[in-house]
């Protein structure tokens, strides 16, 4: 078991910096993902914590053991990688045992370990295969199976689903989070896809340009943004944004945009700056937009694409050459062209900085 701490870490290549003081502590036995777009520093990270790359300043600590200079094969990690990197002259018997082999574990226990990694991922009958007869999914487990009979105390996933389609995707974030669970082990986890870090993460820190922009669980990325990156990073359709001027009018807080008047709810605007200033960014996600409203309409928008993916609908509009985008059910019968009425949720809205980009909202209070 380990808990992993980053402390202050920089890493500069020439004159690009990868990574800009970073400091971060991972739990033991959590599931930790670094998600940022491709080129922010994540797998540059997970490198100096497997000892793949050496921090051009600060530290790694396993526990209270700094291991900023031991080597990778003293760390006690198993790490897992985008492109398999399976032996292809081996079979995936010999695959999986490789390690054990070089450590030199007597071959009852290497047989042991070996069928246990193999009973876990489902693939002992595959053991007389060579990696040229498998499947890209069959290859991701036989990876995995690699890492898992080393029996590491920390797991290091670089995009080991990127490779994969879809569907055996979905199958393997399935597979992955119930390995978390049965193991307990600390697993760190890169990927830049967001909605894969929402379903699999205990917690998720977001990495821009080498920095930490923010670290929480699913929950509070997606519902506390803390800057307009994170808002429009994390979700899919991503957050839109508005330019609006924010006024209290007759003891009521509302925002006045080109076309539309949006009043805040009572719970957002109790967590209103207090210097929060009269021009901002108004963020909304298209869930929170209702093109079918009960309640008197925000504005009127026109259809431009209209996007049915099975039980939803998207639907890009455009309200005084502004376009975003709405979620809704796919029942209904809007057309390219339409002018219809839509409903800002006034309990959902975020509010940022229009030029700084940070949130103008304190945390909402926990239940």
């Amino acid at each position: 078991m380990a808990k992993v701490i980053l402390q202050n870490l920089t890493k500069t290549f020439g004159d690009v910096i990868a990574i800009d003081d970073l400091t971060l502590e991972i739990a033991d036995r959590e599931f930790l993902t670094l998600l940022g777009p491709s080129g922010c520093g994540k797998t540059t990270t997970l490198n100096i914590v497997a000892g793949l790359e050496t921090p051009t300043s600060g530290q790694v600590f396993f526990d209270t053991d700094d291991v900023t200079d031991v080597p990778p094969e003293r760390r006690d990690i198993a790490m897992v990688f985008q492109t398999y990197a399976l032996y292809p002259h081996m079979k995936v018997y010999d695959n999986i045992a490789f390690g054990l082999r070089m450590r030199r574990l007597p071959k009852d226990e290497i047989e042991r370990r070996v069928q246990d990694g193999a009973k876990a991922m489902e693939i002992e009958h595959l053991l007389e295969r060579k990696p040229r007869q498998l499947s890209g999914g069959q290859r991701q487990r036989v990876a995995l199976a690699r890492a898992i009979v080393r029996d590491p105390c920390v797991f290091l996933l670089d995009e080991p689903l990127s490779n994969l389609d879809a569907k055996l995707r979905v199958t393997m974030r399935t597979e992955l989070k119930r390995l978390h669970a049965e193991l307990e082990k600390t697993f760190i986890y890169v990927t830049h896809d967001q909605e894969e870090s929402l379903i699999m993460s205990d917690r998720i820190a977001i990495i821009d340009e080498g920095k930490l922009q923010q670290l929480g669980t699913a929950e509070e990325i997606y519902d506390q943004p803390i800057n307009t990156f994170i808002a429009g990073f994390v979700g899919s359709p991503p957050m839109n944004f508005f330019q609006g001027q924010l006024n209290n009018k007759n003891e009521k807080w509302q925002i006045e945009g080109a076309g539309f008047v949006c009043e805040l709810a009572s719970e957002i605007a109790d967590r209103l700056l207090s210097n929060a200033p009269s021009e901002v960014s108004l963020g909304i996600r298209p869930e929170d937009i209702d093109v079918s409203p009960i309640n008197a309409p925000t504005a009127y928008a026109k259809v431009v694409v209209r996007e049915p993916l099975g039980s939803d609908l998207f639907l890009t509009l455009d309200l005084n050459s502004v376009t975003f985008k709405s979620r809704t059910r796919s029942s209904v019968g809007f057309d390219r062209g339409d002018s219809i009425p839509i409903y800002f949720n006034p309990t959902e809205l975020h509010l940022f900085h229009p030029t700084t980009g940070k949130t103008l909202l304190k945390p909402a209070c926990s239940a």
